[in-house]
């Protein structure tokens, strides 16, 4: 007897919608810290990854005709490109930057928006954020917002038209893990739009962990670029998000505090 189509569960292989784009991986990367080019290539196709992004104020993606082209190894008509601000502690520059990348790639709008704070922390700006988001939403961009772990905040970038909402798990290349899951978790439960960890990821289990809290994705770079085996990491990175997603799309077993046999004595004969 077959099973009705409602009450089957929901199936691992949905996909990540970012401004109406389909994507089936939900891992993000990015492109610096690598010892070359070659590195950078064979690690982002070991991570599965669609969406790549890069900073623009350190990256040459053509602005610097001398130099090596880093569309050369991740080519826009395979993956979509991601400038962010990285670098940028102003509302202007950043605003600018996006700006700078629309136009060297020919009119592309998805951009992930970075104001930070200071150099020691790289903690955003929220003050500074809020106002670039507003601009670069205003002028027709796609923004993909990287914030603190603050619901409040993530919320009132959700709306005023950010299409992704990405907090931080920990400090920008630390490697710490999500040192703060309620707030992710109240973040996310509260979304309409996508919630992507940002900054902090350290190994595999950490985007586990994001993913079972019911994140859409992860970015991450520093967790795989500066691993000893970078291309070991990514594909370590690849895996951790699609079994994360499953076991949030499965549903975790409830907490206990005491002991529950894993098979019941009910109806034994002795």
């Amino acid at each position: 007897m077959s099973t009705p189509a409602e009450s089957l569960p929901p199936t691992p292989n949905d996909s990540l919608s970012i401004a109406g784009v389909d994507y089936h991986s939900r891992l993000l990367v990015g492109t610096g810290k690598y010892k070359d080019m070659e590195e950078t290539r064979r690690a982002i196709e070991a991570s599965g990854a669609q969406i790549v992004t890069v900073a623009i104020r350190r990256t040459n993606i053509g602005q610097n005709p001398d130099e090596a082209n880093l569309l050369d190894v991740i080519p826009p008509d395979r993956y979509t490109i991601l400038p962010n601000t990285a670098g940028c502690y102003t509302a202007a520059d950043a605003v600018r930057t996006c700006r700078l990348a629309r136009e060297l790639l020919g009119g592309h709008d998805l951009v992930k928006l970075e104001v930070l704070g200071d150099e020691k922390t790289l903690f955003p700006d929220i003050t500074a954020t809020l106002e670039a988001a507003q601009t670069l939403v205003s002028d027709g961009f796609k923004v993909m917002v990287y914030t603190n772990d603050d619901p409040i905040i993530a919320k009132r970038l959700e709306e005023m038209g950010c299409v992704a909402v990405m907090p931080l798990a920990a400090p920008i290349g630390s490697g710490l893990g999500i040192r703060n899951p309620y707030n992710i978790l109240t973040i996310v439960e509260q979304a309409q739009v996508p919630i992507l960890v940002d900054a902090g990821v350290g190994t595999a289990s950490d985007a586990a962990v994001a993913m079972e809290l019911g994140c859409d994705g992860v970015l991450m770079n520093t967790a795989i670029a500066a691993a000893k085996h970078p291309v070991l990491m990514a594909s370590a990175m690849k895996k951790a998000i699609e079994a994360g997603r499953e076991a949030f799309l499965a549903g975790r077993m409830p907490r206990k505090r005491f002991a529950s046999a894993s098979s019941p004595l009910d109806g034994t004969f002795f």
